[in-house]
């Protein structure tokens, strides 16, 4: 049964979307999901299901999440191989000056179209940088997420793709839980 790794958008910020793990885990394994674990409480999820796509994989987190939390939240998902890839493929660790306590990746439900990429990129001020692969964004941010120039852009519009960013110790974290499931 193949591993996944589900990351939710915009949980447990602020008074809003709040939701308890252990419910979580609860919620998931009820709709289908097998050896459900969280990692913190900002929606990072590893688990065991049947094969799905993408699309259908998100929709039926989404839709569990719906039926016990009462609102919905944003669902992106990568296998246990994708994520190894995602941290193997990083653009940013082969250039100098990176510091990996300033790296995250923006998780993408599906590539950004080449003019919105085009867009992000010249929003992009110096010392940040951002590379694009495929659905991902790999980001360098040395003033920290809130201090970088992307900040006050809705990246998950001007991208228009669902988007959720993760911090590099944590994108490194869920891909060794899952390798750990199996």
């Amino acid at each position: 049964m193949p591993i996944y790794v589900a990351m939710l958008r915009g949980i447990n910020i602020g008074p809003h979307k709040r939701m308890k793990m252990d419910k979580l885990r609860s919620s998931l394994e009820s709709a289908g999901l097998e050896d459900v674990t969280t990692y913190i409480q900002s929606g990072n999820i590893v688990f065991r299901a049947a094969k799905f796509g993408d699309r259908a994989l998100a929709g039926k987190i989404g839709d569990a999440i719906q039926r016990d939390f009462g609102f919905s939240a944003d669902v992106v998902t990568r296998t246990r191989d994708e994520m190894g890839r995602i941290i193997e493929n990083n653009p940013l660790l082969r250039e100098r000056g990176i510091d990996e306590s300033s790296l995250h990746v923006l998780f993408l439900s599906d590539p950004p179209a080449p003019a919105s990429w085009k867009k992000l990129a010249e929003l992009t001020r110096a010392p940040d940088r951002v590379r694009n692969l495929d659905r991902e964004i790999y980001c360098f941010f040395p003033n920290g997420v809130s201090g970088s120039s992307l900040w006050k852009h809705p990246l998950d519009r001007l991208l228009t793709v669902t988007a959720t960013m993760r911090n590099w110790a944590t994108v490194n974290r869920l891909c060794q839980m899952a390798r750990d499931l199996g």
